[in-house]
């Protein structure tokens, strides 16, 4: 059963246990402890919580709950959820010689550090998972420890998403005559890999950022798809699947069109295959398809120059990463776009000074001190639409915004400004961002406030101060802008 947040703000300890206890693996005293921290706002705000009870654990805790997890690869008896998830990696399939090679490795790492490697395998491979045991088994213990655990809470996450309803994405989707029903179905996690993909050029260089394209010779997406239409209605009252189009024939659908773009931009790809969905089926009005793009780093090699970028190599990269979304519709005049937007997501920011926050009211609640320089450590989602959407469709009309130039911005704003708060910081990069693009209709923030709690105002060798984690509820913002607030500039 899946739940709209509202409905987890609502659940009573035992039932949060019970719905979000399997997320960590045999350990539900992390759903127990996180639920103290309702209400959440957001689903960030819940996966933080749950999160934060994993790194605030002490180290026996820790140890456990890394502990529980089964080895990849092998036979033993394991939750449901990992065995999903193993299967969907192949894990479940391996030939005689490949298992004993996995049982090889899993001892050789279980001996090294006195715990099973974790992994969350989602989108990987058995090719992958077996090159990333014989890489980490090499790390120092305390570093393995910490990469450990990330991927626990990256398990914990891939598991929530499949609990929670996107509300904002049922909103979006309501049926277009007026009616308050909500109607859609689709398919998610559709892992997409194309080689030598159009090159993405032709951008509008800034002085901010040193990025000038992408060879896209590798083009990753993870996309989601929900399809709308009145006429699928008979599926969910009557069980008539007569004009039902299977998930899994979408997922193929959308494969085979990655084949056939011909351009460079994630969004022109969503507006690509939605448009083909509509003109393929006619019982279909609206697709709104969704991205986060798999960013791969090139990786240096020996050349006649020193080091060079290898053409061949590269590295999957899971930190922050550019998203897209295109929702197209048919309408009486043709299939048209109902919404667009490029972003970036996950991104992570700290600075160790030069921030402060006071002047703010005080009355008989506060017991927050004034703060005139500290360090700042936010999370940040950034998002943006085009005053004509062609130029975030087509990079060859030299118009297209990439995400990290936007991600450059906001480094080179917070860097250089004296941030008095969040809120101005990220006016600040909205303001610059859409100076450097006035091709932009829009841009969006959606920011969590991390500071860490300071421990050492000064530590005993060098000006260095001491922290530690915020203690939890956090600070949100949200925020968006249009061209209307560089007037008078």
């Amino acid at each position: 059963m899946k739940l709209t947040l509202h409905k987890v703000n609502e659940l009573n300890q035992e039932d949060f246990i019970e719905m979000f206890g399997p997320l960590f693996e045999h350990s539900p005293w992390v759903a127990e402890r996180a639920w103290s921290s309702r209400p959440f706002a957001m689903e960030q705000d819940l996966i933080s919580a749950l999160e934060r009870e994993v790194w605030r654990a002490d180290r026996v805790e820790q140890l456990a709950l890394l502990r529980a997890h089964p080895d990849l690869g092998t036979r033993v008896r394991m939750t449901d959820h990992s065995v999903q998830e193993q299967s969907g990696a192949g894990l479940d399939q391996l030939t005689a010689e490949e298992y004993e090679q996995f049982l090889g490795l899993n001892k050789q790492y279980t001996d090294a550090f006195a715990f099973p490697f974790i992994m969350a395998v989602k989108g990987q491979t058995k090719e992958t998972i077996r090159e990333a045991i014989r890489t980490r088994v090499q790390r120092d213990k305390e570093e393995e420890l910490g990469k450990a655990l990330q991927e626990v809470c990256k398990i914990g996450r891939f598991r929530l998403e499949a609990l929670l309803v996107n509300e904002a994405e049922a909103k979006a989707m309501k049926q277009a005559n007026g009616s308050e029903r909500t109607m859609y179905y689709g398919k998610g996690d559709v892992w997409v890999y194309r080689s030598y993909a159009k090159p993405l050029t032709n951008l509008t260089l800034i002085p901010e950022s040193g990025f000038t394209g992408r060879d896209n010779v590798l083009f990753g997406m993870n996309i989601k798809v929900a399809v709308s239409g009145e006429k699928f209605i008979t599926s969910f009252t009557e069980g008539d699947n007569r004009v039902l189009v299977a998930t899994d024939s979408m997922k193929n659908f959308i494969l085979r069109k990655a084949g056939e773009y011909e351009g460079a931009t994630a969004e022109g790809f969503l507006e690509f295959a939605g448009r083909h969905f509509l003109e393929t089926y006619p019982q279909m009005t609206g697709v709104k398809m969704t991205a986060d793009q798999v960013s791969f780093e090139v990786l240096p090699v020996p050349g006649a120059n020193g080091f060079d970028a290898s053409n061949l190599v590269y590295r999957y990269s899971q930190n922050e990463h550019p998203t897209a979304l295109v929702e197209v519709v048919r309408k009486d005049e043709g299939i048209v776009i109902l919404e667009h937007a490029g972003g970036v997501a996950d991104l992570k920011l700290i600075k160790v000074k030069g921030s402060s926050f006071a002047g703010f009211v005080r009355d008989e609640y506060t017991t927050l001190p004034e703060s005139f320089d500290r360090p700042l450590f936010i999370f940040l989602d950034i998002a943006w639409s085009y005053e004509e959407v062609a130029d975030a469709l087509d990079s060859d009309r030299g118009r297209y915004v990439a995400a990290e130039q936007i991600r450059d911005i906001a480094h080179t704003v917070f860097h250089e400004q004296h941030s008095p708060s969040i809120q101005n910081l990220i006016y600040r990069i909205g303001q610059r961002s859409l100076i450097r693009f006035p091709q932009l209709k829009e841009i969006h923030f959606e920011s969590n406030n991390r500071t860490w709690e300071t421990i050492l105002e000064q530590a005993s060798v060098g000006e260095g101060k001491v922290f530690t984690e915020p203690r939890p509820p956090y600070g949100f913002q949200g925020f968006s802008m249009t061209k209307s607030d560089l007037e008078g500039l």
